[in-house]
């Protein structure tokens, strides 16, 4: 149980910190772009496929995002 906290599964903790990390990261990114985009344009022009686009476009920061800073997190938390 010891070595799976040594520096061999680094990339597996790297992919559990990501995936962990993305879900409420992309809620958070949805929610604030979703009420940026109705503070600008208005109720009226967010429709559920501009929603829909938001999302993807959530989907993509937020992965991006959690891939890179877990990939930092656990560079520093297993240098050796």
């Amino acid at each position: 149980m010891a070595s799976l906290f040594s520096a061999e599964y680094r990339y597996v903790w790297m992919i559990v910190l990501a995936a962990m990390l993305f879900f409420p990261v992309r809620q958070m990114m949805w929610v604030m772009s979703v009420r940026r985009a109705i503070r600008k344009g208005g109720e009226d022009n967010v429709n559920e496929a501009e929603k829909e686009r938001l999302k993807k476009r959530a989907s993509f920061t937020s992965a991006l995002l959690c891939f890179l800073f877990s990939l930092f997190y656990t560079g520093v938390l297993f240098q050796s």
